[in-house]
């Protein structure tokens, strides 16, 4: 069994101390942080202090990369993480075609080079528009695994699911770059509304157990429990901790 981690922005509406808390009751040994959180650094090493909890990965938006990378590896490295992802592309920085999907995995590989160098690892998040094929016959996840240099890959099985394509697939083409799995469950189709149809880990339709062989074939030593928009952070938690520690690791 892992140690498993839980994704911060899971409870980015409930005050931080009392989260973290939850989180460490729970049982689970470490978090990851979002961008938002990393604004307030002095609430969340107190956060980390209080809790007993380890810091082992950040969210990391690209023009934060871009702009501030030795001040954001300076707090991180501070705090004891040593994985960095960029999480998401808002639509206006989103390439249209081929050409600037490499041009944009080109300019990350700058940022790689410079984390990597100090002895961080590099990688990206997904959601669904990274799955949309383009002119070449290639989607933009592929572009960036493949034309980014020495950058790994957080995959979201949540969200390569809700695009309609197949983990399993995808886990094992790209096992040697997975470095982290966000281990995120769907509800069925019309259910939980409310919570944008996610679902707790292993109390939605993804069937984690034909996916297991797989995810354990990667290279990932993160496995990090997240829910975009649970009604209730506590239930999420435990539901899901109580689920992958059910698992046949």
């Amino acid at each position: 069994m892992p140690n498993l981690t839980l994704q911060l922005y899971s409870a980015r509406n409930i005050e931080l101390a009392k989260a973290m808390d939850v989180v460490a009751e729970v049982g689970y040994q470490s978090v990851e942080a979002y961008g938002g959180i990393l604004t307030d650094s002095d609430a969340l090493k107190s956060g980390l202090q209080s809790s007993g909890l380890k810091l082992v990965s950040s969210h990391v938006g690209l023009d934060e990369l871009r702009n501030n990378l030795s001040s954001t590896m300076e707090l991180l490295s501070g705090m004891g993480a040593s994985h960095i992802v960029c999480p998401f592309l808002q639509l206006d920085q989103r390439p249209s075609d081929v050409a600037g999907w490499t041009r944009l995995a080109h300019s990350l590989s700058g940022i790689s080079e410079t984390l990597v160098s100090n002895g961080f690892t590099f990688a990206w998040h997904n959601h669904e528009f990274e799955f949309e094929m383009l002119a070449d016959g290639r989607t933009p996840m592929q572009i960036l695994l493949d034309e980014t240099a020495n950058m790994h890959w957080e995959i979201d099985v949540g969200w390569v699911v809700r695009a309609n394509h197949n983990p399993n697939e995808w886990l094992q083409s790209y096992a040697q770059q997975i470095s982290a799995v966000h281990v995120k469950d769907l509800a069925k189709e019309g259910e939980l509304v409310e919570e944008d149809g996610w679902a707790d880990v292993g109390h939605g339709v993804i069937d984690w157990a034909s996916m297991l062989p797989s995810i354990q074939n990667t290279s990932a030593k993160h496995f990090i429990a997240e829910h975009d928009k649970p009604a209730d952070f506590e239930r999420f938690a435990k539901n899901s901790y109580t689920s992958i520690n059910s698992w046949s690791w």
